[in-house]
């Protein structure tokens, strides 16, 4: 494993990562990904690679880093005023974007790369916000982490070894799983 600089959060680190990020994204646009190296990233983004290597170790790193990036939600989980109702919708929502193409890439991404806490992290703190949520209401509900083994968990499993991505009556009884053993206050 690669030693990698700290990152900042300004300057010509950030300015770096933009870049870099950027590239990955427009090389994505018009390169099969299994064509794309560190050299072209590096190229495109006015680098040299061994800035890349120093920076991401690997061209999976890279990869998995400009995924996250683009994973960070813009907004909270939809608000449907029921713990269910989130809970359906963000299930919903999380099957489609990781059953598409890229989202696929994504996962691959993660799994070859040291980028999977912090994924784990954004994805927790999402399934958090519809738990806090909850509870303002009063309703009784599961943990995150809970949240994480028995929703996310089966779509990553589903979407990686499955045929086909899960059906809606599928996705709904693990929503109805998921809220098994609570009881509203």
């Amino acid at each position: 494993m690669a030693i990698r600089e700290p990152i900042r959060t300004g300057g010509r680190s950030a300015r770096v990562q933009q870049s870099v990020h950027q590239a990955v994204r427009e090389l994505l646009a018009s390169e099969p990904r299994e064509s794309l190296t560190v050299p072209m990233i590096a190229a495109r983004a006015g680098v040299t690679p061994s800035t890349l290597y120093r920076r991401w170790g690997d061209l999976a790193s890279l990869l998995a880093d400009a995924s996250l990036e683009r994973l960070r939600p813009d907004t909270p989980p939809a608000s449907t005023g029921s713990l269910r109702g989130d809970l359906l919708a963000w299930t919903e929502q999380y099957v489609d974007e990781l059953g598409s193409a890229p989202g696929r890439a994504m996962i691959r991404d993660f799994v070859t790369s040291d980028q999977g806490c912090q994924c784990s992290n954004i994805l927790r703190g999402q399934l958090q916000c519809i738990v806090d949520r909850a509870l303002a209401r009063g309703e009784a509900c599961p943990s995150a982490e809970q949240l994480v083994d028995r929703l996310a968990a089966p779509v990553v499993y589903r979407v990686m070894f499955a045929e086909a991505l899960p059906e809606a009556e599928r996705v709904r009884g693990w929503v109805e799983h998921a809220l098994l053993g609570c009881t509203p206050t």
